[in-house]
């Protein structure tokens, strides 16, 4: 780990200032994630910015019957959270889904988002990784890529997105509330994470010197049908290879409305509001579950270890969306 100096923030302006001074500022709270990375050489922050002390741990109300997760609460306090279990129980599963215990107690709401790739190339220096370093070439695409991305892919990078928790803020349609140097700003959730394009180092539409302060969360929490289904290679402590969060507002047995996001899938959490679409006004059934998950693999690519993706994740989705369905008569 190379050498970096160090400030601690005392209010969200510092903070902002304190990494606008420095090019190669990182902000850092939970640290699950970057320490790791500093340690092998993939983060190489000169300058590091602790924000662990700012105001931002706690979760309420909106003026909009929503709730707003502070930034800097930890991923367990939101898990338990009286209201996230109420209102949100599928923010709550798809936490709780990832990491163990240990780390969801450090990890924090706004961290999470913020988290890089598992992708193994982008973790081994001696190999070429167009996200590590832009330009020297993606060894995913021909290497090892069982884990990798199968939607939303370039030919520069075919790495994936690790969280949880985003798939499950995706399919809910959160904001991102970040404030900056040209003040406050609010991202949807779509709009937050990036396609890798031609620039897969750049992971977030998030400008240098912002910081994220709050995740917001819509009045609407799909409370009575919803699943996060996460399909892995061992019980814990393991990134999916393909999850699913649906939601779905039904009126009997006919779609009001139906959310569906894909994690393990993309550069990003997975939506296509068109398909979900095709859902409405219409029985929920197998068959038209089925319907709505040919059309999330439309376009799909596979890279050789990962071509069983695209069919593990209709099969996914379709079993989420009839968990869903059946939701209302476990409770």
């Amino acid at each position: 780990m190379r050498s970096f100096t160090y400030t601690r923030a005392n209010d969200v302006a510092n903070a902002v200032d304190e990494v606008s001074a420095e090019k190669e500022s990182k902000f850092i709270a939970g640290g699950t994630n970057l320490l790791d990375l500093m340690k092998i050489q993939v983060e190489r922050p000169s300058h590091l910015v602790d924000i662990t002390r700012l105001a931002l741990d706690t979760i309420e109300e909106t003026a909009e019957g929503g709730l707003r997760l502070g930034a800097l609460v930890t991923n367990a306090d939101t898990a338990y959270h009286e209201q996230v279990e109420k209102r949100y129980p599928l923010l709550s599963h798809a936490i709780l889904a990832g990491a163990t215990a240990q780390l969801r107690n450090m990890a924090t709401d706004g961290g999470n988002l913020m988290q890089r790739t598992r992708c193994y190339y982008f973790y081994d220096t001696d190999t070429p990784c167009n996200k590590r370093e832009p330009g020297s070439g993606c060894s995913a695409i021909n290497g090892y890529n069982r884990d990798l991305a199968i939607l939303g892919t370039s030919e520069h990078c075919i790495a994936t997105h690790p969280s949880d928790m985003a798939v499950a803020l995706a399919a809910l349609e959160a904001n991102v509330r970040v404030t900056g140097k040209a003040g406050e700003r609010v991202i949807p959730f779509s709009e937050f994470h990036r396609l890798p394009g031609d620039t897969p180092h750049i992971d977030t539409n998030l400008k240098p010197d912002e910081i994220i302060t709050a995740i917001d969360l819509p009045a609407k929490g799909f409370a009575d049908h919803y699943t996060y289904l996460k399909l892995r290679d061992r019980a814990s402590y393991a990134f999916a290879l393909v999850s699913v969060a649906a939601a779905l507002d039904l009126d009997g047995d006919t779609v009001k409305e139906a959310r569906v996001a894909l994690g393990g899938v993309a550069h990003k959490p997975w939506r296509i509001p068109e398909a979900e679409a095709l859902l409405k006004g219409k029985p929920a059934t197998r068959e038209n579950f089925q319907k709505v998950a040919e059309a999330y693999v439309q376009g799909a690519k596979g890279y050789g270890h990962n071509d069983f993706k695209i069919e593990l994740a209709k099969r996914a989705i379709v079993r989420a969306l009839l968990q869903a369905k059946e939701m209302e008569a476990k409770l």
